[in-house]
């Protein structure tokens, strides 16, 4: 398989972090396995230092290690680093990268030690960083700049496979509400359909560019999924945590107004349940919404900690996932897929890709509930809802090119005062009425 290393935006903010910073923190890459940080570290020292020592954790030696251990005596661990790795070291033009920290918590706690030395600069990249056993007895540094790597988006997806022209023409309409056209819509729709399967992995768009085979490219996927499955396993001995991590596609099928374990669980506590929760999303490999109680700017102060769903990180694993018991699972969702054809269960695809492609662009995931007659047997839901200046647009999700938007209606009669113009995010082309704004889902990384 040819080795590629993709175009990624995350490079943009390493680089302005080495420049506000100038060697004042170290630059943590915080992300699931197997997302590109090692790559993107690796990438950004060839080009941006004279030199640099790349240490990778997982298969350091003990002794270098053990270096990190004791720290009276700095020209001692720089000079056996330089010679181990075989590269001089210049001070203020080298950087030295701590590949998989988490495998050495002696290596992170040096962190302060190191940056206060000042010679070199520092780049670390983790997985499952806050887990306990991966930080327990040490003093975790302040002299952190944490950013969250993520798998690509579709416009990264698009430098990949050659296409350099067509995110310029999605942000033009976007920012003038001007409909593309049918052939240029229906263009970008059989490619955002191939996103959706292929996902934002590097190692699945690798597979892709080199085989153009759906099959190869599902393999690639398993293979990370069983990565995932093995690594919260290794971190929750009951497997809870593993089994909620499958269950996704199931519950999200399910249409429920939040996400309930007890179908997943048995007999769990309460306490343990929390714990599960915060090292689901501390994994980065699963995305969780969380239901606003009162639909208003600052709805992080309106967090329902109970009541919430949960996403794949990544699209492309969560059809894998979805259906791994089919052996054919690609090459029939990408026909439904291309031919605009999936069924409502189906549609849970769509609903997994906004939420990536919002979580991508900053966005902190949030949806609302609230009933719809006096006996709470039904209820009202807004898929999405963004927060900008002292306005909140509410999003719904369509996997079809159907324009019905009740609940948004409702909602938005409800809290006419706090609303600017709802948006939905389908598969047909720009459109806009006086109440609404219709976009085709693969603007929502735009929104």
């Amino acid at each position: 398989m040819k080795k590629r290393v993709f175009k990624r935006k995350i490079y943009d903010r390493i680089a302005e972090w080495k420049q506000r910073k100038n060697g004042s923190t170290a630059l943590l890459i915080k992300g699931a396995r197997r997302i590109g940080k090692s790559t993107i570290a690796t990438e950004f020292a060839k080009r941006e230092y004279r030199s640099y020592i790349a240490i990778d954790f997982v298969k350091a030696l003990p002794e270098v290690k053990a270096l990190f251990s004791e720290l009276d005596y700095l020209d001692y661990i720089f000079l056996r680093l330089q010679s181990i790795y075989g590269v001089k070291l210049y001070d203020r033009e080298s950087v030295i990268i701590f590949d998989e920290v988490q495998k050495c918590p002696e290596a992170r706690q040096a962190i302060k030690y190191l940056v206060e030395d000042g010679r070199y600069d520092y780049i670390e990249t983790g997985s499952l960083l806050s887990i306990r056993k991966n930080t327990e007895g040490i003093v975790i540094p302040s002299e952190e700049t944490g950013i969250d790597m993520f798998p690509m988006d579709f416009e990264e997806f698009l430098w990949a496979i050659g296409d350099e022209t067509s995110m310029p023409l999605i942000r033009y309409a976007f920012e003038k509400l001007r409909p593309l056209g049918d052939a240029a819509h229906r263009k970008l729709m059989r490619t955002f359909s191939l996103y959706m399967l292929i996902g934002g992995m590097p190692q699945a768009v690798n597979s892709y560019l080199d085989t153009n085979n759906f099959m190869d490219v599902d393999s690639v996927k398993r293979e990370i999924i069983d990565l995932y499955i093995n690594d919260l396993r290794k971190i929750d001995s009951t497997w809870n945590a593993s089994r909620i991590f499958e269950s996704v596609p199931a519950e999200l099928s399910r249409n429920k107004l939040r996400y309930e374990p007890g179908g997943v669980l048995k007999n769990i506590e309460r306490a343990r349940l929390a714990e599960i929760w915060i090292d689901l999303e501390d994994s980065l490999t699963v995305n969780f919404s969380y239901r606003c109680s009162d639909p208003n700017v600052g709805m992080s102060l309106h967090k329902d900690y109970d009541s919430f769903k949960i996403y794949m990180a990544d699209t492309g694993l969560f059809v894998t996932l979805a259906f791994a018991d089919k052996s054919t699972t690609e090459n029939i969702i990408y026909n439904k897929l291309s031919s605009d054809k999936l069924s409502a269960d189906l549609g849970y695809i769509y609903e997994n890709v906004v939420a990536q492609s919002l979580k991508a662009a900053g966005h902190s995931l949030f949806y609302y509930a609230f009933p719809a007659d006096a006996e709470r047997k039904n209820y009202y839901e807004v898929d999405f809802m963004l927060s900008k200046d002292t306005k909140i647009t509410p999003i719904e999700v369509k996997s079809s090119g159907y324009k019905t938007h009740k609940s948004i209606d409702v909602f938005c009669e409800k809290y006419s005062s706090r609303i600017s113009r709802p948006v939905m995010l389908y598969t047909k082309d720009i459109q806009t009425d006086k109440n609404m704004i219709y976009l085709p889902v693969y603007m929502a990384s735009l929104l």
